[in-house]
């Protein structure tokens, strides 16, 4: 090898070194702040059902509903294509893994819900609903019956409910922690959110439940559910959903829109309170940018829109609960609330069209960049971490088989991991 030409700088080596030293804290602060995706499988929903309803054979009772909905009111692919406005190509497959969904796993995320949905109870009822809740999430997940995620929706931190609040999550993690220790996929949700001091609260609380269960620090974290108007604008003008992720210290998960209570909170008419309207839309939008880079998942709201009664109001309501789930994916809104065993097949429906429509596209992009083969788009390594974070979310819910993925990718799925949550500054990375 020849000798290595030298080139010319002006700068000396003191100069990059002190502008290094000084960014040392940005680099701790970003580090710190914005960690990236945690690179987990998030849930395409959350199911709530109310602290006194919730039973063993919930999650399988609400997969059985559903598929009843399906037999009545739409028996077969062509009949659920005609309702929801398949293509044909996509009727069958779409239609036989919503099918089959509903049979293996018909609920991701489930939240015994001690707040709106479970209304006025005495103490002792509560007590001994919350301590039953735990025992059965500890039943499911030693059984294999339990959804991937589980939990409680808490009372608020409001002056009114607080204390009830607290005793009512101190009773659920004790009976977990009696009965064999904190499940893997424990989600916890802190509704009616207002100020960040609020948040603080909670992380004191789970703190303190850690050390006097001996757990690791920072085991517990949980979703902020933004319901209020000052969650999104603060009085100083700040956004203040930005500020309740760094009161979280770390331990916030995710942020869920509430439809119908922040729609109230705006005086939105009751008829135009959905996931679509335009003070929705702002607020999503601002929980997106507070969360993006954080770690923080953000789910969208739910349709009180119910698919019961006649065939055509079923349908009409499918139509509906599809269009807002579509909608929402294109938003990058992978996440939201359903409320009724029949709001399920639209829901997986949407879903699996969303990602079965898009990913030979998607793969043939991703294995031309990982190839270096160009074509007619060319793509960033950011766009790479898109495409295989799109992959992946259909993989984990069931649109997608791994094989098919990597047949058209020729990646693993480590290889997928791997661009779809890169480590700071490492964009470049590139598969073996």
């Amino acid at each position: 090898m020849g000798q290595q030409e030298k080139v010319a700088t002006s700068l000396t080596g003191a100069v990059s070194e002190g502008v290094s030293a000084s960014l040392v804290p940005v680099d701790e602060e970003l580090a710190r702040r914005y960690p990236g995706d945690p690179g987990t499988r998030q849930p395409v929903h959350t199911v709530y059902v109310p602290g006194d309803v919730f039973a063993a054979d919930t999650v399988r009772s609400w997969g059985d509903r559903a598929l009843a909905a399906l037999d009545e009111h739409a028996p077969d692919a062509a009949a659920f294509a005609a309702v929801l406005g398949l293509s044909e190509e996509l009727a069958g497959p779409v239609y036989d893994r919503v099918r089959a969904k509903l049979e293996r796993e018909p609920i991701e995320d489930l939240r015994v819900d001690f707040e709106d949905g479970y209304g006025g109870r005495t103490d002792a009822d509560e007590d001994a609903h919350a301590a039953r809740a735990a025992r059965l999430i500890s039943e499911a997940y030693a059984d294999g019956t339990a959804a991937p995620y589980m939990g409680i929706r808490m009372k608020c931190m409001e002056a009114a409910v607080r204390d009830r609040g607290i005793r009512t999550l101190d009773i659920f993690l004790t009976g977990l922690m009696e009965a064999g220790g904190l499940p893997d996929g424990l989600v916890l949700t802190l509704p009616k959110v207002t100020y960040p001091q609020q948040v603080s609260a909670m992380v004191r609380l789970v703190e303190e439940f850690e050390k006097a269960r001996g757990l690791d620090a920072g085991r517990i974290g949980f979703e902020i559910q933004i319901e209020t108007s000052q969650s999104i604008l603060a009085a100083d003008g700040t956004a203040a959903v930005a500020r309740m992720i760094d009161a979280a210290e770390g331990r916030a998960t995710g942020l869920h829109y509430g439809t119908f209570d922040y729609s109230a909170c705006l005086g939105v008419s009751a008829a135009y309170q959905a996931s679509d309207h335009p003070a929705a839309d702002h607020a999503k939008a601002i929980m997106q940018v507070a969360a993006a880079g954080t770690g923080v998942r953000v789910s969208d709201g739910s349709t009180n829109v119910l698919p019961v009664g006649t065939t055509a109001h079923v349908h009409e309501a499918w139509r509906l609960h599809y269009g807002l789930t579509r909608r929402a994916l294109a938003r990058a809104y992978y996440q939201g609330w359903d409320m009724h065993p029949a709001h399920i097949p639209t829901r997986y429906a949407a879903v699996f069209a969303f990602y079965r429509e898009g990913y030979e596209p998607a793969a043939a992009r991703l294995a031309a960049y990982v190839n270096q083969a160009g074509g007619d788009v060319m793509d960033e390594p950011a766009t790479a971490k898109a495409l295989s974070g799109y992959l992946l979310r259909g993989i984990d819910c069931g649109a997608l088989d791994t094989a098919e993925v990597a047949r058209l990718t020729g990646l693993t799925r480590a290889d997928l991991d791997g661009f779809a949550s890169p480590r700071r500054g490492d964009l470049t990375a590139t598969a073996k």
